[in-house]
């Protein structure tokens, strides 16, 4: 039974909540929370559509984890998913597939500002169709050194890490300021998260 700040009235409406990820950032920001949610990630397709802006395509995506996980778990429980990208000058930037992508995402990066969007979906117990919020932050990066960006890529830190870096942990180093939810950068918004379940308004 999820649980938040004890036997709540959301909590009781929760009941039985699903995340459609394995990502510990999520986990841990939903642990904080007060929630402990049962795990089924949805391993979908996160292949961009041709001509779909990053908005669109993290609506798209976080929905179809929601619907897929749905599917698994049946129409007695809560599912919650979520599917964050870095967005610079319109363009989605993804995991890198090596040293040599991480270090062209952030040398594109560096000494600019751009975009984090989240898109969480939720589908409460027996809806089929999820509910999407997106939130939006503005992430600006120091001027990058070659020096720092050897340091950073050889920690293995960028690495599956959309955008080539982490926030919560070294990436943190990259980052001048942040405008907007911070959780959000992590990889799940706490204020949209809240209102999607029920536990906020």
């Amino acid at each position: 039974m999820t649980t938040v700040d004890g036997d709540t009235a959301a909590a009781r409406t929760l009941g039985d909540l699903v995340l459609a990820s394995r990502s510990p950032r999520r986990i841990e920001i939903l642990g904080r929370m007060g929630l402990n949610p049962r795990v089924v990630p949805a391993d979908i397709d996160e292949s961009p559509l041709s001509d779909e802006d990053p908005v669109a395509m993290v609506r798209r995506l976080a929905a179809a984890k929601a619907r897929v996980v749905r599917g698994r778990v049946g129409p007695q429980a809560a599912v919650l998913a979520a599917d964050t990208t870095v967005d610079l000058d319109g363009v989605a930037l993804g995991q890198p597939a090596d040293a040599s992508e991480a270090a062209a995402m952030l040398k594109r990066m560096s000494g600019r500002t751009h975009r984090v969007h989240t898109a969480v979906a939720f589908c409460a117990a027996g809806e089929t169709e999820p509910r999407v919020d997106v939130a939006t932050s503005l992430v600006t990066f120091h001027a990058l050194t070659e020096a720092t960006l050897e340091w950073y890529i050889g920690t293995g830190e960028p690495f599956g890490k959309a955008g080539s870096y982490a926030v919560q942990g070294l990436g943190a180093t990259l980052v001048s300021a942040v405008r907007g939810s911070w959780s959000n950068v992590v990889g799940l918004p706490v204020a949209e998260t809240a209102r999607l379940l029920g536990l906020a308004r």
